[in-house]
C-alpha cells in the first residue's frame, strides 16, 4: 500500500513538474508553438524508436526564461522559432533556391536572436 502511494505521489509531482514548465513560457511562446511540440528527432540506428527533443526540453536546455512577455535565453538574447522546409519526397524544380533563401534568413536570424529551428520532420523516420 506504502509502495502503491509513493508511487502516485511521485506521478502526481512529476505531472505537475511537467505542467508548470509548459507554463513557465506558455505566455511568450507564439501562437503557433507549443511546448510539447517536437522540434528535433535524432534516428536511432539501432532499431530503437528515435529521441524526440521537444520545445519545452530545448528550452530547458538552454536556461530559457520569460521576461516582459518575451522569451529569451540564460544571456537574455530573445529566442525565435523557425520552421524549416525540405523535407521533400520529391523536391520541387527551384528546391536548391528555396534552401538557399532559408539559409540566409536563419543567418540573418541568427545575428539578432538565438534561433530554435523547428524541423520539418519531427519523426525522424528517413524520408525515402
Amino acid at each position: 500500500m506504502w509502495l502503491r502511494l509513493l508511487c502516485t505521489l511521485l506521478i502526481i509531482t512529476g505531472a505537475s513538474v511537467a505542467a508548470q514548465a509548459k507554463s513557465q513560457w506558455q505566455g511568450c511562446l507564439p501562437a503557433d508553438v507549443d511546448a510539447d511540440e517536437v522540434i528535433s528527432a535524432e534516428p536511432s540506428l539501432s532499431g530503437q524508436p528515435a529521441k524526440k527533443i521537444t520545445v519545452a526540453s530545448k528550452l530547458n536546455q538552454i536556461g530559457a526564461r520569460c521576461r516582459a512577455k518575451r522569451l529569451v535565453d540564460a544571456k537574455g538574447k530573445q529566442i525565435h522559432f523557425y520552421r524549416l522546409t525540405g523535407c521533400w519526397g520529391n523536391p520541387p524544380e527551384n528546391y536548391q533556391e528555396i534552401l538557399d533563401n532559408q539559409r540566409q534568413e536563419l543567418a540573418r536570424l541568427r545575428r539578432r536572436y538565438r534561433v530554435i529551428e523547428i524541423s520539418c520532420n519531427p519523426s525522424g523516420l528517413m524520408i525515402q
